[in-house]
């Protein structure tokens, strides 16, 4: 089964471009399902129908449903929380502060990841597409797996964990597990060609990448089309505005992403709703290609380690993390850990173990990401 999650900045049509993909699916005789967990729900409005928070159908071999990540938070959350306020007075920790530390940020979303999970698994789905949040959010959401599981791992060592919470630090293991799989799941990316909405893609390429979630994709929706030999004001304005369009598209290509990483769609007069618009747009898009198709998006390992040639002794550690020239870039040494912050999202993550005893020297970018050198602690 695939999973396959759209992400983009609010209003780039990533909804549409969902319902659109799951759409051509179904329509290859896929059974397929589109889950929204975006706070506002607009995927029923894509399809021009109702959808609550269990699959419906809405045509042969496709079903849709929208969560109500408020509605898990009152239904699931009650008895984690009781048993996490127990372990923490347990440890000697005030029953106020107690109660303060359980309110857990992010837990409804969190708890829509663990929603789409279980509608994966039940159902007779070959794919799964799902319509996320805007980016920041979904960042948010991506990221809460891991987190999490460092904030019950801390309780852990505060003397133990109860059934219920070991479970859930169980299930954490396994959504980190599914997101980081490759061969799984997967992100494409939505964005419109402005310079505004493109600066937000490349720090979400970034983002992602140090989370280990592979981008298989990205679309650029609502280009302009081209007016060809129509004369008069309205084509001059059309072909100035696409001009604008191709130079940011080619800026961003220009950064190390592959031309064949972006796939296209074009703005259109009348605004797609219901299932035969959206066939529509995925034949635009996809044509007679695979919709699953994975494009050149560069992958490479997060970490990887060789020999230096520039340092006697030293070593290279490679971060494969696309970067553009703007990017704010930081590093630390956390203990055995190596802390990178770029452009405000930061990844603590453990070193390899012929590293740790070694001090960083130094540190550049390239295309496929940064190169730090390090060297033994004893050396000059």
């Amino acid at each position: 089964m695939r999973i396959l999650l759209f992400t983009g900045k609010g209003g780039v049509g990533k909804t549409t471009l969902a319902a659109a993909t799951a759409a051509a699916l179904a329509a290859r005789g896929r059974k397929t399902l589109v889950v929204s967990t975006d706070p506002a729900h607009s995927l029923g409005d894509a399809f021009a129908t109702g959808l609550t928070g269990e699959p419906s159908e809405v045509d042969s071999a496709l079903h849709a449903a929208q969560i109500d990540s408020r509605a898990l938070v009152d239904d699931a959350w009650g008895e984690l929380r009781g048993e996490l306020r127990g372990l923490l007075a347990g440890a000697g920790i005030d029953a106020l502060d107690a109660e303060e530390l359980t309110v857990v940020p992010g837990v409804d979303e969190l708890l829509s990841l663990t929603e789409v999970r279980r509608l994966a698994e039940a159902g007779p789905w070959e794919n799964v597409v799902v319509d996320c949040g805007p980016t920041a959010e979904t960042l948010r959401l991506l990221s809460l797996p891991e987190a999490i599981s460092g904030y019950l791992g801390r309780l852990r060592g505060r003397g133990g964990l109860g059934r219920s919470v070991r479970r859930f630090a169980t299930h954490l293991a396994g959504l980190r597990t599914l997101l980081t799989d490759p061969s799984t799941t997967s992100v494409r990316l939505v964005l419109t060609p402005e310079r505004l909405v493109v600066a937000e893609t490349r720090r979400t390429l970034s983002s992602l990448a140090l989370r280990g979630i592979a981008v298989d994709g990205l679309i650029v929706n609502r280009l302009m089309p081209a007016p060809g030999r129509m004369p008069g004001s309205a084509a001059a304005w059309l072909r100035t505005r696409r001009a604008q369009q191709d130079a940011v598209l080619t800026e961003l290509t220009s950064s190390g992403l592959p031309a064949g990483a972006l796939r296209r769609v074009e703005h259109r007069a009348v605004e797609p709703v219901g299932l035969p618009a959206l066939l529509e747009i995925a034949a635009g898009l996809y044509g007679t290609a695979d919709p699953l198709a994975r494009s050149a998006v560069p992958v490479a390992p997060l970490l990887s380690v060789a020999d230096s040639s520039t340092v006697d002794g030293g070593h290279e550690l490679r971060v494969g993390v696309p970067l553009s020239r703007s990017a704010k870039v930081d590093l630390a040494r956390v203990g055995d850990d190596l802390a990178i912050t770029v452009d405000g999202f930061r990844r603590v993550i453990a070193l390899p173990e012929l590293l740790r005893p070694c001090r960083i020297t130094g540190a550049e970018a390239d295309s496929a990401g940064l190169v730090v050198q390090l060297e033994p602690a004893g050396g000059t």
